[in-house]
C-alpha cells in the first residue's frame, strides 16, 4: 500500500534519481526496449494512444499517471510491478 500511495502523490524517493514516477518511467522504455517492442505497440496492447505512451516515458513532459495505467503496462511489458518501481544505478 505504502508503494502505491508514494507512486499516486509523487512524493521524492531517497534517491538522486527523483520521483518514482522518474524511475517508472525510465523502466517502462527500458523493458519495452528490451521487448523489442514500440510506444506504439505498448499504446496497442494497453488501450492508449501513442502519443500518451510517449508523454509518460518522457523525462521532459513529466506527466503523471494513475495507478490502473501503471499496472496495465506492466502486465503489457510482462514486468512485476516492483520491477518497474526499482530504481537503477544506470539511467537510459
Amino acid at each position: 500500500m505504502d508503494i502505491i500511495c508514494t507512486v499516486m502523490t509523487g512524493m521524492k524517493q531517497e534517491n538522486p534519481g527523483g520521483t518514482v514516477y522518474d524511475a517508472i518511467r525510465r523502466n517502462i522504455k527500458k523493458y519495452r526496449k528490451e521487448r523489442g517492442m514500440t510506444s506504439a505497440q505498448l499504446a496497442e496492447q494497453v488501450g492508449l494512444s501513442h502519443d500518451f505512451i510517449r508523454q509518460i516515458e518522457s523525462e521532459k513532459a513529466r506527466y503523471n499517471f494513475s495507478v490502473e495505467t501503471f499496472c496495465k503496462i506492466g502486465a503489457a511489458l510482462g514486468v512485476s510491478l516492483d520491477l518497474l518501481i526499482q530504481e537503477s544505478p544506470e539511467k537510459e
